[in-house]
């Protein structure tokens, strides 16, 4: 790393098959918290947080090197676009045209295309320094790239906004109607990437009443919202991920366990929406957003293939991904809270990832 000012450093993580060189930009906070952003997929690339002990880990999954990155697509910790989650069929009618994408997960566009934003190099805009570190990074998604209208120009900031505090601020502008949805994907483990402890007994809330059933495709179902309550997916109050997991319930078994959509109350302003706390560490994540959506994802398809960081593999349950964003397959569906972006107009996404630490329980 290269020191460029007292809460920034910056350095070359790697070359992708081109030559391109992918930079890396290091945030500072106190007491050890950094978190570290790359410029392939505009990428939380490491996050290092203290335990209620004081002692640092790194708490998203990853990898050491690029070549991790390229070799094998997890999303890791990546910015993901043009649309987050899943649209059926890989179609949708914009305007009375009917829109083909290109399809990357049986029949349904998944996270952007076969090559969304996380495959892509973004490019450094601005790094500032001070007591609120940040970095911007750009990128321009051309009209017709796997098969989205419009020319995009994006742009996200990570920000340190508090000792150990980290908010993204998300924005798009189009030069002609379009559809929009982005989301940062990182998978947590607060006990440690490395730690080798799964995430079942980590305790979740979501501030959620209703949730999106879904089909074995993970498409939402063609019906409203369903309760929460009474239901393995009522998290209103604390309750340990493992807790119901393996319960024999239907929306269970389509989706390998958690992956659904929970519907946050649409006043699109910052406000709670998640609180994750590992029993061990005593670290604790709470999540604000303006998004009405949030997917939970507990690691379902994490199956040992690859290695992570420091050579493990990864396995199912290994980590949780809270995911803000509009809901999955919006473009089809006129009941659920709009994706459109029309070219007077700017999409605008905030989440803050607030951490703070309880006393430790090891």
């Amino acid at each position: 790393m290269v020191e460029i000012a007292s809460n920034v450093a910056r350095d070359v993580f790697g070359e992708l098959p081109d030559g391109r060189p992918v930079e890396r930009v290091l945030l500072r906070g106190t007491n050890g918290f950094e978190a570290r952003v790359m410029t392939y997929g505009a990428a939380l690339q490491a996050l290092m947080l203290p335990d209620a002990e004081g002692d640092c880990d790194d708490v998203v999954l990853g990898h050491d090197d690029l070549a991790g990155y390229l070799d094998k697509r997890r999303f890791f910790g990546a910015t993901v676009g043009r649309y987050a989650n899943r649209i059926a069929n890989a179609r949708f009618v914009l305007d009375g045209d009917l829109i083909q994408l290109a399809a990357n997960n049986g029949s349904h566009a998944l996270h952007g295309g076969p090559d969304g934003f996380d495959r892509q190099l973004w490019q450094i805009t601005e790094i500032e320094d001070g007591v609120e570190p940040s970095v911007t990074l750009a990128y321009v998604s051309a009209h017709g790239e796997e098969g989205y209208p419009a020319r995009l120009d994006v742009r996200i900031t990570y920000r340190l906004t508090g000792p150990t505090e980290l908010s993204l601020t998300l924005t798009a502008r189009a030069d002609r109607p379009t559809i929009v949805n982005l989301t940062n994907h990182s998978f947590f483990n607060l006990e440690g990437a490395t730690s080798g402890a799964d995430i079942l007994d980590h305790r979740l809330t979501i501030a959620a009443d209703r949730f999106l059933a879904i089909d074995p495709d993970a498409i939402p179902l063609p019906e409203p919202p369903r309760a929460v309550a009474g239901t393995p997916f009522d998290f209103r109050n604390p309750s340990t991920i493992g807790a119901q997991i393996r319960r024999d319930d239907l929306q269970l078994r389509h989706g390998k366990g958690y992956d659904h959509n929970f519907c946050l109350d649409n006043a699109r302003e910052l406000r709670f929406a998640a609180r994750l706390e590992a029993p061990r560490s005593g670290r604790i994540l709470e999540l604000f957003t303006d998004q009405p959506g949030l997917q939970f994802y507990s690691g379902n398809y994490l199956d040992g293939s690859i290695p992570g960081k420091r050579g493990r593999l990864y396995r199912q349950s290994d980590a949780i991904c809270l995911e803000p964003q509009i809901w999955p397959d919006a473009p089809n569906r006129p009941d659920f809270p709009g994706a459109r972006l029309a070219p007077d107009g700017v999409y605008q996404h905030r989440s803050v990832y607030r951490f703070v630490s309880s006393g430790s329980v090891r």
